[in-house]
């Protein structure tokens, strides 16, 4: 995966006209900027230098101690160990390519894309001290972000097999939930049925899956918590699972009936199909060079248009090696976004669409699907959900 990844990085380098791409890391086990992973895949012990140049070559300075780890790997055309200082080696190499623009990898808006610690860019500083490189140096957050959005086939299988597991787990909660079980007992089910398949959670294991039950204040991303499911209420589940590295992250929701209702109150159904709608609005206009900001607007204000408060948070974000990933967001533009929710999206990119509305008295209605932008579109990853899922008082069901 790291040589189709490196390729793939030099395609981009022309494509944005940039001579140089160049990744420093350190003591990755400490620390470490997440393109090692994509580009490297082996851990750096001293002050690393990881050069792609858009001609095609691939160049490592490492410290002398790791010389075999890297050489064994196969990835670079050269691997220069050094002693004392990788100064020489570093200036060699830059004075043979030549490069106008070379790419580091920092970011004010895209934290994917800011991997260069303070400390490597002052180091880097020092080592071209008194040449004119540094007036060289240029923002990796287009060549990060078109790397990690733009999946391979291969991405794509493990990103569909990420999906189908959860929604697999998804299709027992139904007959597992029951009026009266908590929201951390819910969650220690489904921990259970992941912890049997062998496989790692999406995201911190303290929320992955995040439980949320009833009327409540408490935001996305919290920890289940001792609530209880009650009829009458809704409760929603936010989980994910990693497969060969590759994450789903995909939400649901339920309504736990009262005694003698079959199907929920009006208010309730209303506000969950006007979330179906404003998922098939956005899904419907997703498509390369569409912005995020437009996506979201779409969805945002069909809700608010049905008479809903607008969501606090981004109508979907990137999804890859993190459930979280980097790049354009379907997103409004506030200022915590930065410019992500300008970026024109890009096919094989592979979003989340999330809106939310909250029900008083009820709870919070959300659902979560996984889409891959097309050609001509977009596709589903996960199977959606069409329908609001019931469990019947007294005893689990659909």
């Amino acid at each position: 995966m790291e040589k189709e990844k490196i390729a793939q990085a030099i395609d981009i380098l022309g494509e944005l006209d940039i001579d140089l791409w160049l990744v420093i890391d350190r003591e990755s086990g400490i620390i470490s900027d997440p393109v090692m992973d994509y580009v490297v895949g082996c851990h750096a012990t001293w002050l690393s230098f990881f050069l792609f140049s858009r001609s095609g070559e691939k160049h490592a300075i490492i410290g002398n101690l790791d010389v075999e780890t890297f050489r064994r790997a196969g990835r670079f055309d050269t691997v220069s160990a050094y002693k004392g200082s990788p100064r020489e080696d570093l200036l060699r190499l830059l004075r043979r390519l030549d490069p106008r623009k070379i790419a580091i990898d920092y970011s004010p808006d895209c934290a994917a894309a800011d991997g260069l610690t303070h400390g490597n860019y002052l180091s880097l500083l020092e080592l071209l001290k008194d040449t004119d490189y540094p007036g060289r140096l240029i923002s990796a957050e287009g060549v990060i972000a078109k790397l990690r959005g733009r999946k391979s086939a291969e991405e794509l299988r493990r990103l569909r097999a990420a999906c189908k597991i959860t929604l697999d787990i998804y299709g027992r909660v139904g007959r597992a939930a029951k009026p009266g079980m908590s929201e951390k007992e819910l969650a220690a089910w489904i921990t259970a049925r992941r912890e049997k398949l062998g496989l790692k959670s999406a995201w911190d294991v303290s929320s992955c899956p995040a439980v949320f039950s009833g009327p409540q204040e408490v935001g996305a991303h919290s920890a289940p918590t001792g609530n209880v499911l009650k009829p009458g209420h809704i409760f929603n589940i936010d989980f994910g699972v990693k497969v060969d590295k590759y994450c789903s992250d995909l939400q649901r929701t339920w309504y736990i009936l009262r005694p003698g209702e079959k199907q929920a109150p009006p208010e309730v159904q209303r506000g969950f199909t006007v979330l179906l709608d404003s998922i098939r609005l956005a899904f419907a206009a997703l498509k390369p060079g569409a912005r995020g900001l437009d996506i979201d607007t779409i969805a945002r204000g069909h809700i608010v248009s049905q008479g809903y408060e607008e969501y606090p948070h981004a109508l979907g974000h990137q999804v890859g090696r993190d459930a979280h990933d980097g790049g354009a967001l379907l997103a409004p533009a506030w200022e915590r976004y930065g410019g992500l929710p300008l970026m024109p999206l890009e096919k094989d990119q592979v979003f989340t669409i999330e809106p939310r509305i909250y029900i008083k008295d009820y709870g919070v209605a959300t659902v979560e699907e996984m889409v891959v932008i097309t050609a001509a579109g977009a596709e589903y990853l996960s199977q959606p959900q069409q329908e609001l899922y019931l469990v019947k008082p007294g005893r689990s069901a659909r």
